[in-house]
């Protein structure tokens, strides 16, 4: 009832119900574990790092610029004086940065891909790839594949795709992933990568299973961020005091990375239950769309397309 009516359930309203019945997490539940974060340098990236840190992992906080990385491991250290933390340099949008990023890690439990972008008129990354496509599904595709060998030498390694409930609202868009056709609106695009994350989770959960890696997506809620306030200050404006802390929208993935046993792959979260990955007329895609998405994504990243 609290998602169908949206409001409730995705506003902070829905998180304080449901948290009463949450079964605590051990406070060293991740100790020994390294977690990377994409696009920790604010908001829901660096909520993550603080709530990883806070359950024991030694957190890489992976963003574009040094600066602003910095910035944020500071608050994250001023939260959690003991975490041991450090910052990477990586752009998600440019694959010779994801190369170079991923080269450069050798233990790797745990991969948060928070980092997001919402531009307002159609850009292309200088691979030739539309920016929310680039930076959504290409760049944690390509960035995933790279860190295998180090996932695979994780005793419970997991990977986490941080979407959007603004996904519900698209169709999957297989046909033209890059977003050649129709008017260009930014938080379109926005919502349209993030529906392809849903779609391909339980793709990319078989094809890495062997490899004893687990994938999850989900879904924050409503939460008060730089970028919402950036990208949508409108609705920033209207929503305001319903918006969730960045922590508490945060919350399902810092679940997803500590709570023992892990949850089962492929599957769509929010606020630490399973989710529909469908609630509207036609938003269902047909199983061979999405494999044709896939099989674009891993061509447009040079990976290879023989495991599905």
């Amino acid at each position: 009832m609290l998602d169908c009516s949206v409001v409730l359930g995705y506003s902070r309203v829905g998180h304080l119900l449901r948290r009463r019945t949450w079964p605590a997490v051990a406070p060293d539940a991740l100790r020994g574990r390294v977690a990377l974060v994409t696009g920790a340098s604010s908001g829901l990236g660096e909520a993550t790092a603080a709530g990883l840190a806070r359950l024991g992992a030694a957190v890489v906080l992976v963003v574009r610029d040094l600066g602003r990385g910095e910035a944020a491991l500071a608050r994250v250290r001023a939260a959690v004086p003991a975490a041991s933390l450090r910052t990477a340099r990586c752009d998600l949008a440019d694959f010779a940065s994801v190369r170079e990023f991923a080269a450069g890690e050798s233990r790797v439990d745990i991969v948060v891909h928070n980092a997001g972008v919402l531009p307002p008129e159609r850009a292309e990354s200088v691979d030739g790839h539309e920016t929310t496509l680039a930076t959504h599904v290409l760049g944690p595709l390509l960035m995933t594949e790279l860190l295998l060998p180090a996932l695979r030498a994780s005793a419970d390694a997991r990977v986490i795709l941080m979407s959007s409930g603004g996904m519900y609202t698209q169709s999957l868009a297989a046909a033209d992933p890059e977003y050649r056709t129709g008017r260009y609106r930014g938080a379109t695009a926005y919502a349209r990568t993030k529906r392809m994350q849903v779609e391909l989770t339980p793709l990319l959960a078989e094809r890495w299973r062997a490899d004893g890696v687990a994938v999850h997506s989900l879904h924050p809620g409503w939460a008060d961020t730089p970028g919402l306030s950036a990208s949508l200050p409108a609705f920033r404006r209207l929503a305001g005091p319903l918006l969730r802390t960045p922590a508490e929208g945060a919350d399902t993935a810092v679940w997803l990375a500590s709570t023992r046993p892990g949850p089962e792959p492929g599957r769509f979260w929010h606020d630490r239950r399973e989710r529909p990955r469908h609630l509207l007329p036609g938003t269902r895609p047909e199983p061979d769309e999405v494999k044709s998405l896939l099989r674009y994504c891993l061509a447009a990243t040079g990976l290879s397309v023989t495991a599905e």
